[in-house]
């Protein structure tokens, strides 16, 4: 262990990430750097020519992932893992994901600021399309790498515009060679804005995550008969938006009653053959269903079936829902979570114990190697928007805790 707990750049970190926002920025002071778009690859590319200059070693696996090594003094062990993604969401922020990427490249960088060596070497990595904005499902990347999808399934996901994965990493020259599946990993982090409220409530500065809820998404298609919207009587119709109506409006009953940790959202719906004058033939709403336990996530799911088969019934449509995606929940490491816990302490940054709202890669991660999380604030628990925000001086204290969080794994050189 080293004497006392070294610091990082807090300046140098906060340029990278705003001229790393630069790329893809919108009017109202956000990101669109979808996953694998031109936007994606520019961002890739500055990443680099960082690590390339903090004398980093760079390979990219089969999914686009992106590994960037700081050799330990051991090159058999294995590494501590650092990292996230550089997509955002179409109107994203300057923060998600990104934070995750360039603190890893920070402790690397302070590292060789205080000539700390390591017995084990130091990999950052940057996952592709872990938002799921483009290609569904999310966490595509970490997902292949740690065995949860498998590669063919991954590089045949498709974006709305057509695109497969497999084919927008050829066209951005980011399909690598490396097979892209797990190694021996000693501990993997991962630094984050909160994206929710909690430590700005508390008047907080560091969360130690100790797991992340259960989520599921699922396409609910409803289908009805296509008519003219002007001759044909209300009571006649075959109208999947008035079993629509009903479904929403039950899940969101469902999820009052289910508790404060119960969550339900309807992020996109799809028309068909979507024309003004026409009752719908078919409507496609995406849901997302989430609860901290595994157990009331099932029942939940058990319930949004029997609504979606009551209110089709009931509006005399054809009603059902297919699972597209699901993440169970996760409890990370206790050594991992320790280790944050001690180095928030001998920082002396006031931290507490959270459970993530939100999923991860994390979440795979920690399916394969010992894990953990560090959240810091971002104003009003904003994300997924162009207004999100988070101090310098929070996310530099972040930063501080990986630091010493992965030097106690690494085991320096002393």
């Amino acid at each position: 262990m080293l004497e006392k707990p070294i610091k990082v750049n807090e300046e140098r970190l906060w340029k990278r990430l705003m001229d790393m926002a630069r790329i893809g920025a919108t009017p109202a002071g956000g990101c669109n750097r979808q996953a694998l778009t031109d936007e994606d690859r520019q961002g890739r590319q500055l990443f680099e020519s960082w690590c390339k200059a903090a004398s980093c070693c760079i390979e990219h696996d089969e999914m686009g992932n992106i590994f960037a090594r700081r050799a330990g003094k051991e090159p058999g062990r294995p590494p501590i893992l650092i990292g996230s993604h550089l997509d955002t969401q179409p109107t994203g922020g300057k923060f998600d994901g990104v934070y995750g990427v360039l603190a890893g490249l920070e402790v690397v960088e302070s590292l060789n600021d205080w000539s700390v060596s390591t017995t084990h070497p130091i990999d950052i990595v940057v996952w592709t399309n872990e938002e799921g904005a483009r290609f569904s499902p999310a966490m595509i990347g970490s997902g292949v790498f740690v065995g949860e999808f498998e590669l063919e399934y991954g590089l045949s996901r498709r974006a709305k515009d057509g695109a497969t994965i497999g084919e927008e990493l050829q066209r951005i020259g980011y399909a690598g060679y490396r097979p892209c599946r797990r190694y021996p990993i000693k501990a993997a982090f991962e630094a984050h804005i909160e994206q929710g409220p909690i430590l700005e409530d508390e008047g907080v500065q560091i969360g130690i995550v100790t797991g992340v809820q259960g989520m599921r998404w699922y396409d609910v298609e409803l289908r009805g008969e296509p008519v003219h919207a002007g001759p044909t009587p209300m009571i006649s119709r075959r109208d999947p938006v008035r079993a629509m109506h009903a479904i929403v409006a039950g899940l969101y009953r469902l999820a009052e009653q289910t508790g404060t940790a119960a969550r339900v959202t309807f992020g996109d719906i799809r028309f068909e053959p979507g024309s003004r004058n026409t009752v719908p033939a078919k409507i496609v709403l995406t849901l997302d269903l989430r609860h901290p336990e595994e157990e009331i996530l099932s029942e939940m799911e058990c319930a949004l079936n029997e609504i979606v088969a009551a209110e089709s019934t009931s509006a005399n449509v054809e009603g059902a829902v297919r699972k597209e995606w699901a993440s169970e929940a996760i409890q990370f490491d206790d050594g991992c979570i320790q280790a944050v816990a001690d180095s928030a302490s001998a920082l002396d940054y006031p931290a507490i114990r959270i459970v993530s709202g939100a999923g991860h890669d994390s979440v795979y991660l920690s399916k394969i190697s010992p894990t953990a999380m560090i959240f810091v604030p971002c104003r009003h628990g904003v994300s997924h928007n162009e207004h999100e925000s988070a101090k310098k001086e929070d996310l530099a204290a972040g930063c501080d805790v990986l630091l010493n969080a992965a030097v106690r794994m690494a085991r320096p050189v002393v």
